[in-house]
């Protein structure tokens, strides 16, 4: 009886360490992102891969077709087209929405009286922005008798069918993503408050102007937040969908046809969650090796403190 009660003590004392060990603090407070990982992610992009070589249809069985779906894909030239259109709104889009962000938060960091209320003014957007209410009041912003062609006649000039033409349809799209900049401009922000002063301090007595120290100091001092921000902001272009899919649905003629709303369409509005589920992976790989380059390239222009 003894024995046992000495066995049932050590047993006890063991738990009592692993329960307040470390590792298992870590572990029961990350379970429920481990759970939530495997069940939401994992599992779901696992069925995904499989479905990829399917014929499944929406709310139909799946049936293992090899590599059919691949041959369809090779042949498709909306979806390479879809390609084309994100890759353009990317380049255009994102440039010009970190540099819009880092201005603003270059002028933000000064000592500006109400300078809290601007930047919560210039983040609202990115906090709307992405409603469906917004994208349809900026839409008629755009449409033939909108404010900007209003405006445009004001100043003489002739009112622009903006959704109506192949090579004007995108601008607004790309117009209202450079509006949305406040994510980038508030981690700016932060990036510029922790350069420290003695740099700009030591620049005034080398004579430095205000160029030479935002080229030389500022700029290689913020450029971890500066790649930060460029694998976020591409990340979220290639993956843009509201936008085109409320103001203009893909059209005219699949200008505004990106790779995010042409997987939905194949999905929901046609039934091909199969063949969508194989694009899916293509733009998950497409990502991939964007967000590679960026980061082998990054080597060359990334400043970090204790290099």
């Amino acid at each position: 009886m003894k024995n046992k009660n000495t066995k049932t003590s050590v047993e006890q004392t063991k738990f009592q360490k692993l329960i307040h060990s470390e590792n298992f603090v870590g572990y029961f407070f990350a379970f429920p992102f481990l759970i939530g990982f495997l069940f939401i992610m994992a599992v779901p992009m696992a069925m995904s891969l499989y479905y990829s070589f399917t014929d499944l249809t929406l709310g139909g069985t799946a049936t293992f077709t090899g590599l059919d779906n691949v041959r369809r894909l090779l042949n498709d030239a909306r979806f390479f087209n879809s390609i084309g259109v994100t890759i353009r709104f990317v380049v255009f889009s994102v440039p010009f929405r970190l540099a819009f962000g880092l201005f603003v938060a270059y002028i933000l960091t000064r000592q500006v009286r109400g300078v809290a209320f601007y930047r919560s003014l210039y983040y609202l957007p990115t906090l709307i922005g992405g409603s469906i209410a917004v994208v349809l009041v900026w839409g008629q912003l755009f449409a033939r008798e909108g404010v900007v062609n209003v405006f445009l006649q004001i100043l003489g000039l002739e009112g622009v069918h903006w959704f109506g033409q192949l090579q004007t349809a995108i601008i607004p799209i790309v117009l209202m993503s450079v509006w949305q900049f406040g994510s980038s401009m508030i981690i700016f922000a932060a990036g510029l408050k922790e350069i420290p002063t003695s740099y700009y301090e030591a620049a005034e007595i080398d004579g430095a102007n205000k160029w030479q120290v935002f080229y030389k100091i500022t700029l290689p001092c913020l450029s971890p937040v500066i790649l930060y921000n460029l694998l976020m902001q591409t990340i979220a272009g290639f993956m843009t969908f509201t936008q085109a899919f409320i103001m203009t649905g893909g059209g005219p003629a699949d200008a505004t046809n990106f790779i995010a709303l042409y997987i939905y369409n194949h999905a929901f509005a046609w039934r091909n969650m199969g063949y969508a589920s194989l694009m899916s992976w293509v733009l998950l790989i497409m990502i991939t090796f964007v967000t590679v380059i960026i980061f082998k390239t990054s080597k060359k222009w990334t400043f970090y403190a204790n290099d």
